[in-house]
This record gives structure tokens, sequence and C-alpha cells, in this order.
């Protein structure tokens, strides 16, 4: 089991065998878990937050099993502000805990019936437990974005004296947009105190883009799950975070090449299939139809795609259909061994487009094949 490299510029922390196994009918076992934080560290995660040991069973054995599995990665437990969780941790190995409470008064008066100095008393003796065993500590604020940020600044500042090492700043039902994200982790900043992590859901869908802000802003901790797994809409996905920041330059070191390898073996454990047009590993995002696209791939893939599809074990395409031009035709001829004429092109595309609005799809090469030797033979 690995631990936490000193400063770096980002760390990405994957939730996705906590967070994404709470989607609703999402359940890992055991030997899936493993499997899971295997190619997570294949990747490069730097921290992988493995379960919930307080539950017992199968998910405090999956949590012991990464602990021990020998990772780069540093292991961390999810545990409520309560030394029972902390203890159930400890006991299956792992090198660090979030520990999470509720921060706004709608969750602190309506889930807990508690005051909020109550909460953080409690907050900080938990700390004050794990720090007494080597833990590293993370504490997580729950429902942190519609907390009073001055309830906010005086938790972080109680909660780091007592020994944490970063705060999480959740944005639990997904209400921010980047540019107040990036404000709020702004002016905590400002305020000098514990390393602060951003964990984004995606009910507007805004969770990636609320994270890259929060990074840029200045929280060096990004909370992500594989597929963008997670409760209700979900949470930031782990495959858009690293693919935008290895390509706007502000991270190095990840080894996207196993993206679409874990992102599939995810997808299987979870039940939950990747759309064809996912962003990063779907496998239509780099499928061209229109004219004016497939002729300019062509003649340039920059033109039209933003990073290389060989990156992610993906494959450029060239598609037929209703939208398709004279230069994607010829291409597609030329591919089958059927050169068109310009005679035949117009013919061929007026049948082309008739069945892909007859069929709502593209046209396959076995069709286009047929369609094009039927107008050669006129």
């Amino acid at each position: 089991m690995g631990t936490l490299s000193p400063d770096k510029a980002v760390y990405v922390v994957d939730t996705t065998l906590r967070d994404g196994e709470q989607t609703a009918g999402v359940a890992f076992g055991p030997a899936e878990k493993l499997a899971i934080a295997r190619l997570l560290d294949d990747v490069g995660v730097d921290q992988i937050e493995a379960g919930t040991p307080a539950m017992g069973g199968e998910e405090a054995e999956a949590v012991g099993l990464i602990a021990a599995a020998g990772l780069k990665a540093s292991v961390m437990a999810w545990c409520r502000a309560t030394a029972a969780d902390i203890a159930a941790a400890v006991a299956c190995g792992v090198d660090a805990v979030e520990i999470s409470s509720p921060v706004s008064a709608l969750h602190i008066r309506d889930k807990l019936r508690a005051s909020p100095a109550a909460v953080l008393a409690n907050t900080v003796a938990a700390v004050e437990f794990a720090r007494k065993h080597g833990l590293y500590i993370s504490v997580g604020m729950e429902d942190a974005s519609r907390a009073d940020e001055d309830f906010l600044l005086t938790y972080i500042r109680a909660v780091t004296a007592a020994g944490a090492r970063r705060v999480r700043y959740c944005d639990t039902v997904g209400i921010l947009d980047p540019l107040t994200m990036a404000a709020r982790i702004e002016r905590l900043r400002r305020d000098k105190g514990a390393e602060l992590e951003v964990h984004a859901h995606n009910d507007f869908g805004m969770a990636t883009a609320n994270t890259v802000a929060a990074h840029r802003a200045g929280a060096r901790f990004l909370s992500v799950t594989v597929n963008g797994l997670g409760e209700r809409a979900g949470n930031a996905a782990l495959e858009e975070v690293l693919m935008f920041l290895r390509h706007s330059g502000a991270a190095a070191g990840y080894n996207l090449a196993g993206l679409r390898q874990l992102c599939q073996y995810v997808a299987g454990a979870s039940g939950r299939g990747i759309p064809a047009a996912k962003p990063v590993v779907g496998q239509a995002i780099f499928h061209h139809e229109s004219g004016i696209h497939a002729d300019g791939v062509l003649k340039n893939p920059a033109l039209y795609e933003p990073f290389d599809p060989a990156e992610v074990g993906l494959e450029r395409r060239i598609v037929v259909g209703k939208h398709s031009g004279k230069a994607a035709l010829l291409h597609k001829s030329r591919e089958l061994g059927l050169p068109l004429s310009e005679a035949a092109l117009a013919p061929v595309a007026a049948a082309v487009k008739q069945r892909a609005v007859q069929r709502k799809e593209p046209v396959a090469d076995g069709e286009l094949a047929a369609i094009i030797r039927e107008h050669l033979a006129c």
C-alpha cells in the first residue's frame, strides 16, 4: 500500500468503490472491488477510497484485500465521525480515512437533529481519535455548497488544528456552476488552512466542469468516479477529468492508455453500460458522418478531434449516412475496393440518404458495397 506523494500539483482521489457503488442497484463483490482497485492503480490514481469498513462483512473484507494488495496508491476508508467507524477502518489496514459530517444547517437540523457546535465538537473528537492511530485524515464536509461560509471557515480551522490534513468540499446535490464553485474555493483558500478537495455531484450536468474549476481555483485534490457513477446523476467522471487535465497541461504521470479497460470493466461490474457518445471512452465519439467534418478529418484529424483516439484505445471511423458528403463516399468506396466515378456519386449518395432515413442509423459497409455495386452495374 502506497502513500500520497508530496507536493504534486493535482491529486486524483477515486471513490468508485464507495460513492460510485452507492448508485442505486450497483453492488460490487470483494473480487470485483480488488480488480477495480488494481486497474485504478495501473492508471495512476493517487488515492483509492475503498469503501466503508463499518458496514462489516464483505465490505470490510474488500477494503482489507485492497489495503493488503501492495498498490502504489494510498488506500482510504470512509467513516462517519465515530470512534467505532474509525476503529473498523484501522482493522482493515488502510493508511487514510475520510471522516464525514454534514455542515449545512439543513442537514444538521433535519438529518442529525443536532446543533452546529455539537457536530463540530464530535468531528474534532473523531479526528483526534484517528490521529492517535497515525492515519492520514481527510474531513468530508457534506452539503458544503449549502453551508454558511463563516461556519465552514470555523469548521476547517478546528478540524485542521485537531489533525486533519485536508477537507473535502462536497457539492452534495450538485447545485453549483463552475463560476460559483471557483469563487467558493478561492475564498476558502485565502484562509490558508487545510488542503482542499472537491467532490462534485452531477445533478445539473456540472460535475466535471465544477471539478476542473475548483482545481483552477486552488483545490489540489479531485474526487472522481469511473464512468461518473454515483448517487442520482452521479459524480465527476475520472476519465473526463483526467483527460482534460492532461490536455490542458495541468496533470501528467497518469496512464491514460489504461482508461478504457478500466471503464469497460466497471461498466460490466456495475451493469451500467458506456453510452456510445460518452466523452473520452464512448465507442462512437470518433465516428464522423457529416460532410464537412468527414472531409476535414480526412485532411487533418486535428480539425475536429481534441485528442488522438489511440490515447484511449479507440479508432477513427468515417461512417456514411444522411449527412455524408462527396469526400466520405469516395473514401469509403476506395476502402471497399469499389471506387466510385463522378457519374455514380450522385445516385449512390441519394440511395445512401434514403436508406439512412429509413433505418435511422448509418449505412453499414456491406449495405454500402451493395448500393455501389448496384449503381456501378447500371
